[in-house]
């Protein structure tokens, strides 16, 4: 089975599917073995590895690529920020053809202007919604594969206001997505209401400090939404880690005992090598493998 189609039967399994956010093959790989049954690249935590706030400054070649890496170190699904689509429909149709590609399972693609800012930052601004609609009609034609997953994003609830986020998303389902991503609900009650209020599957974008209310995820999955992303989980908590680490360094001048005690070895293993080891002497003869043992 394909990842495109292993989403798509996880999806219509009850229940919602928790796909903490990733944005490299080490924490890709670290998600998936953590039993979690999918992974999101997220467009934030890709934008801060590179070096850069989330601010849409990287290009799509830049993400894509990126989420290529993911796809290659796991063996659940993949689900990725595309942004705006980098730019009009031409663009939007090149977008979604080279994620699928790479073997993303899905995308979202957003309705504010280029460049973009992070959905729980101020001061964030739309596009026309006919331009947004265009670009989601533009993502469903584009894929070859009918299980390829086009989520629609809107941030039309900090602009706006609440009905016109939920009468996006409407629109958007009817244009062709497969799901709806309204951002940054403000409330309980506004959670509550979103998968009651928009006619088809929902994602709940979960930020901690965010415009959002902390909710269990738990509660999520009995308002009634199918997918949860966690985006800023791994990289805010590299940086804190990172920090920490450091700062005892420069404090003691000696290496930091890890918080979890890992030799070399076992680091190592966590991205594959006890696996990738067995390949050194698998095709030479049975006599040089013992020999070189």
């Amino acid at each position: 089975m394909n990842q495109t189609t292993k989403l798509r039967a996880l999806l219509r399994d009850p229940g919602m599917v928790v796909a903490p956010g990733a944005y490299d093959g080490l924490t890709a790989m670290l998600v998936a073995q953590a039993g979690f049954p999918a992974v999101y690249m997220t467009g934030a935590g890709t934008s801060v590895a590179h070096g850069y706030p989330d601010f849409g400054l990287l290009t799509e070649t830049e993400m894509v690529a990126n989420a290529a890496r993911m796809v290659r170190a796991v063996d659940v699904p993949v689900v990725a920020d595309a942004d705006t689509g980098y730019g009009n429909e031409l663009n939007v149709i090149r977008t979604v053809q080279d994620y699928e590609r790479a073997g993303v399972a899905g995308i979202h693609i957003e309705d504010q202007v280029s460049p973009k800012r992070c959905g729980h930052l101020d001061d964030k601004e739309l596009v026309p919604r006919e331009d947004w609609i265009a670009k989601i009609r533009a993502a469903a034609y584009a894929r070859r594969d009918r299980d390829f997953m086009v989520i629609a994003r809107t941030d039309s609830r900090a602009v706006i206001g609440f009905e016109e986020a939920v009468s996006r998303s409407n629109a958007a389902l009817e244009a062709g997505a497969d799901m709806a991503f309204l951002e940054a609900p403000q409330t309980m009650e506004e959670i509550a209401a979103v998968p009651r209020l928009v006619r088809g599957p929902c994602l709940l974008n979960v930020v901690w400090g965010g415009k959002t209310p902390d909710i269990d995820l738990r509660e999520a999955e009995k308002f009634g939404y199918k997918l949860a992303i966690v985006p800023g989980l791994l990289f805010k908590a590299t940086i804190g880690a990172c920090d920490d680490v450091l700062a005892e360094l420069k404090a003691t001048h000696r290496h930091p005992v890890p918080k979890r005690e890992m030799t070399v070895r076992e680091a190592f293993n966590r991205a594959g090598a006890e696996e990738w080891g067995m390949f050194r002497t698998k095709f030479r003869d049975a006599d040089v493998r013992k020999a070189e043992k």
